[in-house]
């Protein structure tokens, strides 16, 4: 029988932080092994263009070192103490498919989101990630409030 894995969906809200805590505490309990995984979407940081104005070119090694630093880092150092294997990746992708992705090929045992993510308004608009991913993946979810 293989390890517990619980997948952490983050992207530096009060929700996913408070899902990445569930998580932290359940595996605890359990024995699990945590990963906290952050997708970065091309959309998310892509400017607004103006007809003749190109946008400044992007930086994906300053991206990807600000999801590292300022969200995956910080929640790894304020649970190191509960000695939980905690682990943490960062994806560039559609939220979705990506965890979606991580599940299956990491054969996750427990999948944690957010209940709503950084926008609301995204939410409206899109239906959030957390709705989606309680309709298509093949494991239990959690949606923390």
């Amino acid at each position: 029988m293989h390890k517990l894995l619980y997948l952490v969906g983050v992207d530096g809200s009060e929700w996913s932080n408070r899902a990445v805590e569930r998580a932290v505490h359940l595996a605890q309990k359990t024995g699990a092994s945590v990963k906290l995984v952050y997708v970065i979407t091309w959309q998310e940081f892509q400017p607004m263009m103006i007809e003749g104005v190109a946008p400044p070119p992007l930086d994906k090694k300053q991206i990807e070192h600000d999801v590292h630093e300022k969200i995956l880092q910080p929640s790894i150092e304020k649970f190191k103490a509960e000695k939980v294997d905690l682990s943490s990746e960062y994806i560039w992708g559609e939220p979705v498919d990506a965890l979606l992705q991580q599940v299956n090929d990491y054969h996750v045992n427990m999948l944690f989101v957010g209940r709503r993510g950084r926008s609301r308004f995204a939410d409206i608009l899109l239906g959030s990630v957390a709705n989606k991913l309680a309709h298509c993946v093949g494991v239990p979810i959690v949606l923390v409030p």
